[in-house]
């Protein structure tokens, strides 16, 4: 039983080695995409790449992701991320995550006309889990980043399979509010590589000390 126990506890704990450094893999591309000028969108973009994409917002056609409390000139607000369809030449239209609106706004959505070109991060389709609050596609009000699922509700046949998450530098009472950096996944993966291995001392320590009681009695 001890072989069995200590096989799975070291098992567990060479696995979050290889996790660790995945995920540190991960945070070393986010951190040079960000320290990086952006590049042109390509047909497979990298997920949390940095790019730009220029074309024309389709207003008549937005969305909503998410709830977000956050602390505003006016007082804490209710907030959504307002998504939006940029429109390319040629191309499958991307959806664009704006940035953060609140609900009960007293200043209009500030409204790009014309071409425009817009710098921000690849985010992933999203699927939704067992805890994921359901969608309400006739509201267009959305809890997972699907663009299939999004398109669907604006209409649109057919967009690019990721969300385009908009960067830049707030402005006071102007909305939305786009992000200002690129995500950092948390990175636990250290203290489960102790915690495993140091069980499995534990469980060694523990089997010595039950094995020479025997030997003595």
């Amino acid at each position: 039983m001890t072989a069995v126990m200590l096989a799975v506890l070291i098992g567990l704990g060479t696995w979050q080695v290889y996790r660790l450094r995945w995920k540190e893999g991960v945070l070393d591309r986010i951190a040079k995409a960000e320290a990086s000028p952006p590049v042109p969108l390509m047909p497979v973009p990298s997920p949390y790449a940095k790019v730009e994409v220029t074309g024309r917002f389709m207003p008549d056609l937005t969305a909503q992701f998410g709830a977000e409390v956050r602390d505003t000139a006016a007082g804490t607000q209710l907030g959504t991320r307002l998504i939006e369809p940029l429109e390319r030449a040629g191309e499958s239209p991307v959806l664009v995550d704006r940035g953060w609106v609140p609900v009960n706004r007293r200043q209009p959505v500030d409204q790009p006309n014309g071409t425009v070109t817009v710098v921000g991060y690849v985010h992933p389709a999203d699927k939704a889990s067992w805890f994921s609050a359901p969608d309400d596609p006739a509201a267009r009000q959305f809890y997972t980043l699907d663009p299939a699922a999004i398109a669907a509700a604006l209409g649109l046949p057919k967009v690019e399979p990721f969300i385009l998450v908009a960067l830049g530098e707030p402005h006071a009472g102007q909305w939305p509010e786009p992000a200002r950096h690129l995500p950092r996944p948390p990175n636990n993966h250290l203290s489960y590589v102790i915690t495993w291995y140091g069980l499995a001392l534990a469980l060694v320590a523990v089997f010595i000390v039950w094995a020479r009681k025997g030997t003595n009695a």
